[in-house]
């Protein structure tokens, strides 16, 4: 049968899902996959969790949709009082959108706006990092160092991306503190360089995701970088799509390094999988000062605040904080980052194992004393991504954070609720694929 669907590669055969429950997924030959991945880093609570998905079948007995201009709904209120409460600080206000990369945007808009109401209408410009994605539509597209994502629309895009990843492993020949350091001026440099009456807010992934496999920062580097946004009075936007809600082993990943952002980007892990959800949560103090100006946000969609959605995500949110998933992703993330150093011990190819909590990245290199790349043609994410798919383990492929866009990564990130046993098969299965790709690499 011929397929019309566009799906990521055109040429490429692809798996029909059947059904998915825990930690596992299978296809329509009855082949088995375990979720090393939590699909896209975001089943966060594994598969057909009857604790959601009862609730929602109830949901869409009440209502399945209802435009926000109209009304509001009790799942999306209470989704964002829960919010309000476990989130850090006073980063209380949600605005629920359907995407990350929508809700990268409606913070840009906020931002934007916020300094607008305070009659500062210059500061429009965002900084972002080198090494980073933020999403997939043109302004998120524009805040992303990710040349492979960006480079066909860079006549459309802003050219926002500003200073260096936090790529510790490729700059070993500084100290920690002295890395901060650097990295601090570096932020501060370019506000003035720009003028900080321009700047309207930078922008981070706590712990580089796609673009980089889990690139974590050393300590107090999100605290000094903050202070450097206060001090040239520019918004610090966390974007916490794929490292929020516990899957660092923190409800925001921020807050390892103790710090609250003036707005955290929420996606992925919030819907878990059961339906599209993200959201821009705002401090009280934007969110006032926006109350007393123009007392409208300028953003939205047509599916913004989706009851149906809204009653997925607060459903998740309960089930992981009702079964402590946040302490078992920080528990399960110990065990998984010990278990692959020592996967790594045992490799030719393997550079760093890296990340924090159920957040894992490991990059591969040609030689481990140079940290030389692999050439590009040889393809060794794709290599290894397919071998372990082969054997029913599911990685996500990832770039290593490398200026360039050189280098070879996957991310290891499987849902917090995987058990002791899955987790010996995922590091059996993802050792053996790996020996097996290298002993081919050598072969050629």
């Amino acid at each position: 049968m011929s397929s019309y669907l566009i799906k990521p590669e055109l040429s490429s055969a692809y798996p029909v899902v059947s059904y998915a429950k825990g930690s596992y997924v299978y296809d329509q030959t009855g082949k088995k996959y375990l979720d090393g991945s939590s699909g896209a880093v975001t089943c966060n609570i594994g598969h057909g969790v009857r604790d959601v998905t009862e609730k929602l079948k109830e949901q869409l007995d009440q209502v399945s949709f209802a435009y926000r201009s109209q009304f509001t709904s009790e799942p999306a209120e209470q989704l964002a009082a829960l919010l309000a409460q476990e989130l850090p600080g006073d980063v209380n206000w949600s605005f629920f959108v359907n995407s990350g990369s929508e809700a990268i945007e409606t913070a840009m808009k906020i931002a934007i706006q916020y300094w607008q109401e305070k009659k500062q209408t210059q500061k429009s410009i965002f900084l972002s990092r080198w090494s980073s994605y933020h999403g997939i539509t043109l302004g998120a597209l524009s805040l992303s160092g990710f040349y492979e994502r960006r480079y066909r629309f860079t006549h459309l895009i802003e050219r926002y991306p500003a200073i260096s990843a936090p790529h510790i492993y490729r700059l070993n020949h500084e100290t920690e503190e002295d890395f901060v350091q650097t990295a601090a001026d570096e932020l501060d440099t370019m506000i003035k360089r720009i003028g900080s009456q321009f700047i309207a807010g930078f922008v981070a992934e706590p712990i580089i995701g796609a673009a980089g496999a889990a690139i974590t920062p050393p300590p107090g580097y999100y605290e000094r970088l903050s202070e450097v946004c206060r001090t040239h009075d520019v918004l610090f936007i966390a974007d916490e799509v794929m490292t929020g809600l516990g899957r660092t082993g923190r409800m925001l990943a921020t807050e390892h390094w103790d710090t609250v952002p003036d707005i955290a980007v929420l996606g992925k892990g919030l819907g878990a999988g059961y339906a599209p959800i993200a959201a821009a949560v705002v401090s009280d103090s934007i969110i006032e000062t926006i109350k007393q100006g123009s007392g409208v946000i300028m953003s939205g969609h047509t599916y913004s605040a989706h009851p149906y959605s809204a009653k997925a995500a607060l459903e998740v949110l309960r089930y992981v904080l009702k079964h402590g998933l946040i302490k078992q992703s920080e528990k399960k993330g110990a065990v998984l980052k010990k278990k692959l150093d020592e996967a790594a011990s045992q490799s030719g190819i393997i550079g760093d194992v890296r990340g924090k909590g159920l957040l894992l990245g490991i990059e591969f290199v040609a030689d481990q004393k140079t940290k030389k790349v692999f050439p590009p043609e040889q393809a060794v994410t794709q290599l290894i991504v397919s071998e372990a798919k082969k054997r029913g383990l599911i990685v996500y492929p990832s770039k290593a954070g490398i200026d360039s866009g050189e280098g070879d990564a996957v991310i290891i990130a499987p849902p917090f609720t995987i058990s002791d046993g899955e987790m010996e098969e995922l590091i059996s299965i993802f050792s053996e694929t790996v020996a097996a790709v290298e002993k081919n690499l050598k072969k050629d």
